[in-house]
This record gives structure tokens, sequence and C-alpha cells, in this order.
């Protein structure tokens, strides 16, 4: 099916209204399985997806008129990357559609966590008034630590140039990049002089893991902590034992290594995570708001038009 995309998963309709202004027809399926979309690939040219399952070698090799995967978000940890670029499969994404998101909400959980506002709530509706126990820290004066420095990186720091700190960032992959908002800075810089470290990185085979109990015992000064990346970066005992240890003041994770209940409850970490007061939660979330849900369609559908690919 020349120019026909199979949609798996939910998108903001402006999708499918600009790809069919530009020449393509759209299949959308949001219920549709992997087994489904695995057995109908191989009529369509273009996948659109967020998150729904794995693309991997398998389903690359039986998608063999693929012309273009669209994913509807910022990491492409759920494709296949290397595998589908050896196979010619252009790769789109939109950081630029949550960046905003994800900037705004790190700050929401950096200055929940710094004020104790939602332990403070939950004691006040649970009959407690305790005001000394809920001192809060200023953000003024502190130093804040960015740990890769794309969109949501760069997004976060905006929103913290009116608070009087400061900024320095880490990217592995990046030179040259200090700006009005954050100062370049090596590693360790990092680890030494932080008071907050916020990540932003991709999940990949080298970040996998990264934040372990060992990455952790280097910081030299009491830091909060926040991970609105992906999950699997950090390993969720090492931030509880940091927190015990008093290394950890108190994090936000919008991301863990396991997501979704049942599965969530049955980990060895769990009951310790859900019982912390120092620890904010929230559901993936930090990149999805209304408008980010449209945001995300319009800069795919943007991109897809930059590739050209209607007529040839």
């Amino acid at each position: 099916m020349k120019n026909y995309i199979l949609i798996v998963d939910d998108l903001h309709p402006a999708f499918m209204e600009q790809a069919e202004a530009l020449g393509f027809t759209c299949h959308y399926q949001p219920n549709m399985k992997l087994k489904e979309a695995f057995a109908i690939i191989n009529n369509y040219d273009g996948l659109a997806i967020r998150s729904k399952f794995q693309v991997d070698k398998a389903f690359i090799d039986e998608a063999k008129n693929l012309r273009f995967i669209c994913r509807a978000g910022a990491g492409m940890d759920n494709i296949d990357e290397d595998y589908a670029i050896a196979k010619g499969i252009e790769l789109i994404n939109a950081p630029e559609g949550n960046m905003d998101a994800v900037g705004e909400h790190a700050m929401g959980l950096l200055l929940s966590l710094m004020n104790n506002i939602n332990r403070g709530d939950a004691e006040i509706r649970n009959g407690k008034w305790l005001r000394e126990e809920n001192r809060g820290y200023e953000l003024k004066g502190k130093t804040v630590g960015i740990i890769g420095y794309g969109h949501m990186g760069s997004s976060f720091a905006k929103r913290l140039s009116g608070f009087g700190v400061l900024v320095i960032a880490y990217d592995k992959y990046k030179t040259g990049f200090s700006d009005q908002y954050a100062r370049e800075v090596s590693m360790e810089e990092i680890v030494r002089t932080s008071d907050v470290l916020s990540l932003h990185i991709p999940l990949t085979k080298e970040t996998d893991g990264l934040v372990d109990d060992e990455y952790l015992f280097h910081f030299k000064k009491p830091i909060f902590f926040l991970n609105t990346a992906r999950g699997k970066v950090v390993k969720t005992q090492a931030v509880l034992n940091a927190i015990k240890q008093g290394k950890i003041i108190g994090a936000g994770l919008d991301v863990l290594e396991v997501e979704k209940f049942p599965a969530l409850a049955e980990q060895q970490w769990f009951e310790e995570l859900r019982q912390s007061g120092r620890v904010i939660l929230s559901p993936h979330v930090a990149g999805w708001t209304f408008e980010s849900y449209r945001k995300i369609s319009e800069v795919m559908a943007s991109k897809l038009n930059e590739l050209g690919l209607i007529g040839k």
C-alpha cells in the first residue's frame, strides 16, 4: 500500500489530518496488538507508534515495505534504531512536542520536594499541623546539575532561569553547548558541586542502570534527585539506599525501572518506595499534557513533510 500509514497508538487527530493533506492514507488502529500489527505491517510503508510494543528486528524484517517510523514522543528505546537505519527506514520522533511539558513537570517535582508540599498536605488531611518538620529549602543560590542537554535538559534549564540558581550541565555526546541558561561542565564538576541532580538522557546500553549505589556514592553534597527521563536509567533501590544514608534529601521520580501494576507491586523495593516520605512519584506523565498531545502530532507531521516521501 503505497503511502499508507498504520497508526497503532492513540494520536491527536492533527497527525492524521496533516499526513493526509500531504497525500498519505492513514489507518487508525489505536487498539491494535503486536500480533495483529505483525500480520499486516508488510502492507504499509509507514508506522506511527508511541510505546505500544517493541519494534524489533523481527518486526522490521516482516515490514518489507516500511519506509518510515514515527515515534510519538522523544525517546526511541522501543525501536531498534540501528537495525531500522541499516534497512533504510527513516526514523521520526518529536522531542520538540513535549519538551515544555517535561521542563515544567521537573520544576513542579523539585519545588514540591524542596518545600514538602505533598507531605504537608497529607499530614493536614490526617489531623497533623507540623510546621518545623516541614521547613523547606530555597532554590536561590543552589547549583543544579543537569545530565543530558538536549531538548528536555535545556527546557528544564530555561524554567530554572528565574530562580537565582547556577545551572551546570554535562552531555557525553555534545560539546560547546553552554548558553544563557546553563554552563557546560565535566561529570566531575556535576558530582562535586550539585545540590540538585536532574536526568534528561535516553535509555541506551550505556545508560541502562547508570545511577546505582556507586554512582551516587561519589556526590559530595546531599542532593535533591529528579528523573523524568527513563526508569531503567536508575536503580530504584540505590535511590532508596542513598535516602537512608542522607545522600539524597528527596527524590522526584516520574519513571521507574518497572512501570504499571501488578508488575510494579511485585518489585522487592516497591513497599519501601511506597512508604518513603522523601519520594514523590508520578505515573510517567512528565511529557504528557493536553498541549503536548497535539504538539507531538504536529511535529511528527511537519517532519514527515520535510522528508518529501510522496512521489518517491
